[in-house]
């Protein structure tokens, strides 16, 4: 596993995204196998792990301290404020931040937390208050570098003028490319931000397991809800596992490996952090380091791609609102 820079803070090439061993893609996992995916990731090289106060909610920030405890001081953690949990909606004012962090640095059992996202952009709050938010954080040695969740490169800038910004996470995947074309990847290499892949593998769709007769369930499972998840947008996107399922046989790869060995292409200051309650998929994300695509490979990736209608938007109508896109 090599390393790679967000902004001033070093972590590995491929980050593992916890979010799902506690919450939104199905009920949660069991605990002791949650921590034993978590400390397998470290032994197999990842040193970059991420969560949030809102999964679970709560549980999975603790069940994340509890994992990298015995060796906390090897590791980066990210987590992430911005919602209010007891009164609902989004809540980025200072105050707030200063309150919820020390609930966050009590959960993740440590006295610092490596880098901090805001998670979604509060139109309420002045982003550049945030920020000083967060360079007094800095300042007391609580948080040590400043991320944003799903920011427009215009907030990018704002922020980053204030506090440098160290990382931007959004979506970003051979499906869904909307940071190529909105400016934010563009943002970030201007300033020196490094990026954070989140739904590297379209929620799942890219391992090419979940077909139009795949059964979600609403009650646990946010993708139910997701426009990408209908059986019709399923079976219309089959060109695209396709694709991936002939260049994943010609290289001795599956497709996931090929959908994160491609991101892994793209830009040396992108890390992409799959997420997976389950060893065997652990194994077969992590396996992507060695799936070498040349530049043959990229020009036919990129010249299929481009004959290819990706069908079905992002996420929910409800979770769309609370994207920054000014």
């Amino acid at each position: 596993m090599k390393g790679r820079k967000l902004g001033r803070l070093e972590v590995s090439e491929l980050g593992a995204g916890c979010m799902s061993i506690s919450a939104n893609y199905g009920p949660p996992a069991d605990r002791a196998q949650g921590i034993n995916v978590i400390r397998t990731a470290y032994e197999k090289g990842v040193t970059f792990f991420d969560t949030a106060e809102v999964y679970g909610p709560f549980t999975n920030e603790d069940l994340v301290g509890e994992a990298l405890a015995p060796f906390r001081d090897r590791v980066a953690i990210a987590t992430k404020f911005g919602f209010d949990l007891e009164a609902g909606g989004l809540n980025s004012r200072p105050e707030h931040i200063k309150k919820v962090v020390e609930a966050s640095l009590k959960r993740l059992k440590t006295d610092r937390i490596d880098l901090y996202y805001q998670h979604r952009v509060d139109p309420n709050v002045p982003i550049q208050d945030v920020a000083g938010a967060i360079k007094e954080l800095i300042a007391q040695g609580k948080v040590l570098h400043f991320g944003l969740s799903e920011a427009s490169a215009r907030t990018i800038r704002r922020a980053h003028a204030v506090q440098p910004v160290a990382a931007v996470q959004t979506e970003y995947s051979i499906m869904n490319r909307d940071p190529e074309r909105n400016g934010v990847l563009a943002a970030c290499e201007e300033l020196g931000i490094g990026f954070v892949s989140w739904g590297p593998l379209g929620m799942g769709y890219l391992t090419g397991k979940v077909r139009a007769s795949t059964k979600l369930d609403p009650k646990t499972d946010l993708r139910a809800g997701f426009d990408r998840f209908k059986p019709e947008n399923l079976a219309a996107n089959e060109p695209l596992i396709a694709l991936l399922e002939r260049v994943a046989e010609r290289k001795g790869a599956t497709p996931a490996q090929i959908s994160l060995a491609w991101l892994l292409t793209q830009e040396p200051w992108i890390v992409p952090i799959p997420g997976t309650r389950r060893m065997d998929h652990l194994e077969e994300n992590l396996g992507a380091i060695h799936v070498q695509l040349t530049p043959t490979d990229l020009r036919e990736i990129d010249a299929a791609l481009s004959t290819i209608q990706v069908h079905g938007g992002r996420m929910n109508e409800e979770q769309m609102k609370v994207v920054d896109q000014t």
